[in-house]
């Protein structure tokens, strides 16, 4: 069990966790095109049906990432290394069936060079991603920060430094042929819940703030090579790091209201009565 979990009775544990899951496959999901809400994402991850006013391709990708989030909690829960074959694990459970090998190989790395155009003081930039034969030795040096930092990181500040660092590279290196930002805002939190921390989660409302950071940092450091430092510091990755921090905020609160009606429910107070099962999702999200 994780730390931030292990001071609750087990009904509350499993609530939190539940509604985890559900805002982390929501807002993963959603930082790249309007995405299902957060009660609809939970109506399908809890029922596996559908509103009619929704794609398919839009549930297959919800029902991607509820696969995806559940064995990053297994990962993180566990205490071995990651290996690449764990990687190419989580790439396989997140992409959709509809994705499956449309644009390249999945639960491997890319075999086609890959970019994409950012906007850099008023200029629209082509920024070319890691070379494909690079890949396979970046990612091994990906793997020893995500590993190390796993294992040293202890307080609430390292925690979202190593949630933006490894986020950040896994970006830079882009190593998969799609679904490398999804991937990178889940494997990147198993640092962090390894140290006793709820996982950071950024929210659709602040997608315009993540994607100027990412944009930023690219520019700054230039494209990536086989041979040279993974992650300069620089400030655009300070900055990067702090918003990370803010993000901690969401599953910080829900995990406080959690504790907050477990002390009721010690005290003989109204939060001992049988939870209706959407008590900390309703009250996080009104706030």
């Amino acid at each position: 069990m994780f730390r931030f979990l292990k001071m609750l009775d087990s009904d509350i544990a499993a609530e939190v966790v539940r509604d985890l899951r559900n805002l982390w496959i929501q807002g993963a999901a959603g930082l790249g095109e309007p995405s299902p809400s957060l009660g609809e994402t939970a109506f399908f991850v809890a029922i596996g049906m559908t509103e009619s006013s929704r794609s398919l391709e839009e549930y297959q990708e919800i029902a991607g990432h509820a696969r995806a989030v559940d064995l990053v909690f297994d990962l993180a829960g566990g205490s071995s290394e990651i290996v690449e074959a764990d990687i190419f694990r989580l790439h396989q459970a997140l992409m959709s069936a509809g994705e499956d090998g449309a644009e390249g190989p999945v639960g491997a790395w890319k075999e086609a060079p890959n970019g994409t155009y950012v906007h850099h003081r008023e200029t629209l930039t082509y920024y070319e991603f890691a070379a494909p034969e690079d890949v396979p030795c970046l990612m091994a040096k990906w793997m020893a920060m995500l590993n190390r930092l796993s294992a040293s990181t202890h307080c609430i500040s390292e925690a979202a430094s190593a949630y933006a660092r490894l986020h950040m590279a896994l970006v830079l290196i882009h190593p998969f042929c799609n679904g490398n930002g999804r991937m990178a805002r889940l494997v990147s939190n198993i640092p962090v819940l390894r140290a006793g921390f709820p996982p950071v989660l950024i929210q659709q409302k602040d997608r315009d703030t993540y994607i100027h950071l990412l944009s930023a940092y690219k520019m700054a450091r230039g494209e990536l090579e086989a041979g040279v430092c993974l992650l300069p510091e620089n400030p655009e990755l300070q900055e990067f790091i702090r918003f990370c921090r803010r993000s901690m905020g969401l599953s910080m609160r829900l995990v406080a209201t959690a504790i907050q009606r477990q002390k009721q429910r010690k005290a003989g107070g109204r939060a001992a009565a049988p939870s209706t099962g959407c008590g900390l999702q309703a009250t996080i999200l009104s706030r």
